[in-house]
C-alpha cells in the first residue's frame, strides 16, 4: 500500500480489504467516544440547571451560546471539516442539553430531586 497527501494505492486486494476493516474498527471505537462524550456532556445539565436557577438565569443563554458557536466554526475551520455541518451537530447537543435541564426542572418540581 502507497499513500500520499489524497490518494491511497493497493498492491493487491486484500490490502484494500484490511485497510478498509481496521478504518471500521476505529469508526466504531470513535462512536464509542463520541457517545461516552455526548453523555458526559449531558450529565453536567444538572449542574448546570441547579446552577442557573440559583443565580436567577434562564435555560437559554444566548451569550454562551453564541461564544460555543463562535468557537466551534473556528475550530471547524481550523481542522478543515465543514462549519454548517459541525454547527448542526453543536446545534442538536445544545438542544440535548437544554431538554435535558427542562427535564431535571420538571422533576425538581415534582419532587423527584
Amino acid at each position: 500500500m502507497k499513500s500520499n497527501n489524497n490518494e491511497i494505492s493497493f498492491e493487491n486486494e486484500k490490502e484494500a480489504k484490511i485497510l478498509l476493516e481496521k478504518s471500521r474498527v476505529r469508526i466504531d471505537e470513535i462512536d464509542n467516544e463520541l457517545c461516552d462524550l455526548i453523555s458526559e456532556r449531558t450529565s453536567l445539565a444538572k449542574d448546570i440547571v441547579f446552577s442557573k436557577q440559583y443565580l436567577g438565569m434562564p435555560i437559554y443563554d444566548e451569550n454562551r451560546e453564541k461564544a460555543v458557536h463562535e468557537k466551534i466554526e473556528k475550530l471547524a475551520r481550523e481542522k478543515d471539516l465543514d462549519v454548517d455541518i459541525i454547527d448542526q451537530i453543536v446545534n442538536m447537543l445544545t438542544i440535548l442539553s437544554k431538554n435535558e435541564q427542562k427535564e431535571i426542572l420538571r422533576r425538581n418540581v415534582d419532587g423527584q430531586y
